[in-house]
């Protein structure tokens, strides 16, 4: 299976995939910690893909997805973007009606 096949089919299992440095429990950089609290905040399941692990995956995500940085948010399959966009998404309401009408 390719990168780009493994990174597909994650994002088909998870409608609501992080792409994050550390886990949720444990961050291991501060842009990360903010998407995962934007995330909590919602009070919605989400599902994350510690990145640090897997270095074929690190690099292979910033060529799937064109985007150079992590974390990196996707719901249903659309990558929302990182950091900055989430926490704009999330202190304008935005992101919350978005989680919203994925049930």
């Amino acid at each position: 299976m390719t990168i780009s096949e493994r990174i597909k089919e994650q994002l088909n299992e998870f409608p609501v995939l992080l792409y994050m440095k550390g886990t949720p429990e444990f961050p291991q950089c501060g842009f990360s910690a903010q998407v995962v609290n934007a995330l909590k905040s919602c009070s919605k399941r989400f599902a994350y893909v510690n990145i640090l692990e897997d270095p074929e995956l690190r690099q292979g995500l910033k060529d799937y997805s064109e985007w150079p940085t992590f974390p990196q948010l996707y719901v249903n399959g659309d990558l929302l973007g990182g950091s900055d966009i989430a926490i704009q998404m999330y202190e304008s309401g935005e992101l919350q009606k978005l989680l919203d009408e994925l049930e």
